[in-house]
């Protein structure tokens, strides 16, 4: 079976009131020009909002973000990586933030990472992820788990998704979907299995012109109507 946007749109959209309901419902992007325009202190304070993610309640973190933000002063990458275990010692006495001492340890390693990204393309991190092709996002995924402390597996969407960065997402719906649509047989691991992913959402791109977020929201929706 062929995933078709039209199927796909017609299954969703039945399970509904209406056109606006459904649209209210779906995630949005950024453009590149506001991705571009984000500071690099953003993309860190979202990359570590994500580590913190991993294996907890995204509302428990979500709430002490700002806590999180006034602790850290903003997450400028320039000082964060300037930090070392005395540092992280003394963040695992502060009690207004989750003291988790492996994940605390990812801020300066991912500050360095963006600072080395921008050393290296000569302009911002949000530059950079504003002119990474969406129709190679598992290239982006796989670059920000190789450089980046702690953002494997569905982290490195994670990030991007919270940083505004358009991508989809391979949670268990989504992935019952593919698997569904005959795409893959499991959830994917190996490239070969992500690129035939890719290759599926960027032929839903082509068909429908939404993005890639939308897509994938899509497909959840198709198999979980309550997403």
């Amino acid at each position: 079976m062929n995933l078709s946007y039209a199927w796909l749109y017609d299954t969703v959209r039945a399970r509904f009131d209406s056109d606006a309901a459904l649209e209210a419902l779906l995630p949005r992007a950024l453009e590149p020009d506001e991705l571009a325009r984000k500071g690099d202190d953003r993309y860190l304070s979202a990359m570590t909002q994500r580590v913190f993610q991993a294996g907890m309640q995204h509302t428990v973190v979500d709430a002490k973000w700002p806590t999180f933000e006034t602790v850290f002063a903003g997450f400028a990458p320039e000082a964060m990586a300037r930090l070392n275990e005395t540092d992280i010692e003394h963040y695992m006495h502060d009690t207004r933030i989750i003291r988790d001492r492996a994940k605390l340890r990812t801020l300066p390693l991912n500050a360095r990472f963006i600072l080395d990204v921008c050393q290296e393309q000569g302009g911002s991190f949000g530059t950079f992820i504003a002119r990474w092709p969406v129709s190679d996002t598992i290239g982006l995924w796989r670059l920000l788990a190789q450089r980046g402390a702690r953002l494997g597996g569905r982290s490195a969407a994670g990030f991007l998704r919270l940083a505004g960065k358009d991508t989809f997402l391979l949670t268990s719906d989504v992935v019952a979907r593919l698997i569904a649509a005959g795409i893959i047989t499991r959830e994917p691991g190996s490239q070969r299995d992500l690129r035939a992913v890719q290759d599926a959402f960027n032929a839903l791109q082509a068909e429908s012109g939404r993005p890639l977020c939308q897509l994938s929201a899509l497909c959840a929706l198709s198999i979980h109507p309550a997403f």
